[in-house]
This record gives C-alpha cells, structure tokens and sequence, in this order.
C-alpha cells in the first residue's frame, strides 16, 4: 500500500522514491511488526486473561510446567496480525507470491485458531479432532500447490534444487503438488510440535525467516542467482519483505514469551508459522534448506515418530518423553538451558545452509 502512495507522490516529491527500495522496505517492515507486537500484546494478554483463556498443563508432564497452568495462550494471534497488517504496508500487493502467503496465514491460522478455541475456551480435551485438523491442512496445501503450478512461470519455478550440486536441478512437473503438499504440512505440524517450552519455537522461526529473507533476495536478483546457480524468481523479492514481518513480530512475541512466559502462541501461531516457512521454502525452491535450517524442529517430529513407533510395536520408550525438549527436561536440564541450547543449535543450522549455497 505504501509503495503505490510513495509511486504516486515520488511524481512531485522525491524524497518518496526512498520508500519504493527493497532494502527500506524491509527494515521498516520489521519495525512496523516488532512496534505493533509491543503495543498489541500487553493489551492482548490482558484480554486473554480476562476471558481465562488460558494454558492447559498435561498431567504427564514435566513438573516444572504446573506452574504454567492458566498463562494465557493464543498469543499467536498478536503474531499473524503484526504479519499481516506490515505485509500490506510495506509489500507490492501486485506480487502474487505476497498474497499466497497471506492465504497460507489466514488458513493454517484459522485451523490452529479453531483447535485453541475448541482446547481452552469450549473445554474439549483434544481440540479439533486430528483427522480434521489434517483434513483442513490437506485442503488449504493442496490449493496452494495447484495454484503455484497452474501459475508457474517457466520451469525454473517447478525445479528441485539439491543442495551441493548445482548441474542437478530436475523438473518436477506434476510432482511439484505432492512436494509442496508435504513441505507445507509437515513444516506446520513440526513447528507446532516444537513449541512447548518458552521461545523454543520463536526464535528459531527468526532465525530462519531471517535466512530466508537473504535467500529470497538473491533468488530474485538475476546477477546473484546466475553466480550461486540457483533458480531466478523475480516474484520472490517481495518475500524479503514478508520475511522481515516474520522476524519483527517474532521478536515482538518473544519480549512477552520469554522464559517465564507471560503468554504462549498456541495452534493459531505454531500451525501457520511452520505453514509459512514453508511455502516460502518453496516460492524460492529451497525445500531441502528449509530441512537443514530447520532442523530443531525436523529433530522434535522424528522424536515423536520414534516414540510412537517403538512403542507400538515393542512396547518400549526410547526418550523419557517426547517431544525431545521434553526429554531433556526429565533428565534433570532446567528449562532456560534447553531453550538457549536449541537455539545455539539452531543458528549454527542456518549458517550450514547458508553455507550450501556457495559450496556447490
């Protein structure tokens, strides 16, 4: 909305022009979701706290948690509106890929929404039932990968890029629906896992967006993207924009979820964060670095799929409990130094993928 103002005024008043540069754009992006979560969330957490719309504690789990009982939850909403309102500010509206995230955040986010209001505010114990829940994602992944194909320009856009090679690049052609179907889900419902000790999954959200925004900008930039061997998508400098939004709410969120929380994100921000990272995985055709950088929470879900597995066919545990970090916490580790420690990892991740695209 700002770029089209700013064009229009750029005509009388120069000084303008400044706010159609990308670079701008972005850090302004970033202020405008970490001012807004600032302001917004004192007011939200009060609200939620007025209402009792508050965490519900397993029994099962660790002891240091009944403590959190009650801590208003659904902050997640203060996370996607920061998103949402500084992408229209700061984004080119006229960018297809700005509105496929913002579909991907209304979807995923009204489906995390409807499984909090189901948990904490109508009472029933397992939310949204699960196969719904997956139904619902499958539906809004899906109509994102037909979209992205019927709409794909050339086929650098349906391409599968392979980190270390850079002659290997095959055409996916209609498997291109599967992957994004894949991506989309299993990122969404991984960092949904991931969240369940304060600012476990938020700051590695961050980060990633963070390398995302790099990415994107040198995927849209013909020069760059000739010289690292990566697909060109001009679309995708627009995502810089949304990655920028992505890491200012986030660290908004994270002032008042910091250990000890004062409010947690619930379904509502897990479910369309982990759908975002995703689909701009894709928009800029780096899935596999979205595995490398994101490997806390690929880590979490394979916890969980071991767990569940082993105990169902030998009826044994492999971790005290899962997910990991829970682990963690039975075996003796106070929560700050789980949290911290996934993190270090985290960054260290992002730099490997960053890495991989020189070293090809």
């Amino acid at each position: 909305m700002v770029v089209w103002l700013a064009e229009l005024l750029s005509s009388h008043y120069t000084f303008f022009n400044v706010l159609t540069y990308l670079s701008v754009r972005m850090v302004l992006a970033v202020l405008t979701a970490l001012a807004f979560s600032l302001w917004a969330g004192p007011k939200l957490i009060r609200f939620l706290q007025s209402q009792q719309i508050g965490q519900i504690v397993r029994d099962d789990g660790p002891e240091s948690h009944f403590s959190k009982a009650g801590t208003p939850t659904m902050g997640g909403v203060l996370i996607l509106a920061a998103i949402i309102l500084s992408t229209l500010l700061w984004a080119r509206l006229d960018n297809l890929y700005v509105w496929i995230v913002l579909f991907t955040t209304v979807a995923f986010g009204a489906i995390g929404f409807m499984d909090d209001y189901l948990k904490v505010v109508r009472k029933h114990p397992d939310g949204l039932i699960a196969r719904w829940k997956y139904f619902w994602q499958s539906v809004a992944a899906l109509t994102l990968g037909i979209v992205l194909y019927l709409t794909a320009q050339g086929d650098a856009q349906l391409t599968l890029v392979v980190p270390f090679f850079k002659e290997y690049m095959p055409y996916l052609g209609l498997l291109f629906i599967p992957l994004v179907y894949f991506t989309v889900v299993g990122s969404s419902n991984a960092v949904n896992l991931t969240d369940g000790l304060d600012g476990l999954a938020i700051m590695p959200t961050v980060m990633v967006a963070a390398a995302f925004a790099l990415i994107a900008y040198l995927t849209s930039h013909v020069n760059y993207s000739h010289y690292l061997f990566i697909p060109y998508i001009p679309q995708a400098s627009e995502l810089v924009i949304i990655c920028g939004t992505i890491a200012g709410a986030g660290l908004g969120f994270l002032w008042f979820n910091t250990y000890p929380a004062q409010v947690f994100m619930g379904d509502v921000g897990s479910l369309a964060l982990g759908a975002i990272l995703g689909v701009i995985a894709v928009l800029v055709r780096q899935e596999f670095l979205l595995v490398i950088m994101g490997g806390i929470f690929v880590l979490e879900t394979v916890s969980v799929i071991l767990q569940v597995g082993s105990y169902k066919m030998r009826k044994q545990r492999i971790f005290r409990m899962a997910p990991i970090h829970h682990h963690y916490e039975k075996k003796g580790w106070p929560e700050p130094r789980v949290i911290v420690r996934f993190w270090i990892i985290t960054i260290v991740l992002v730099l490997i993928g960053l890495v991989t695209l020189k070293v090809r």
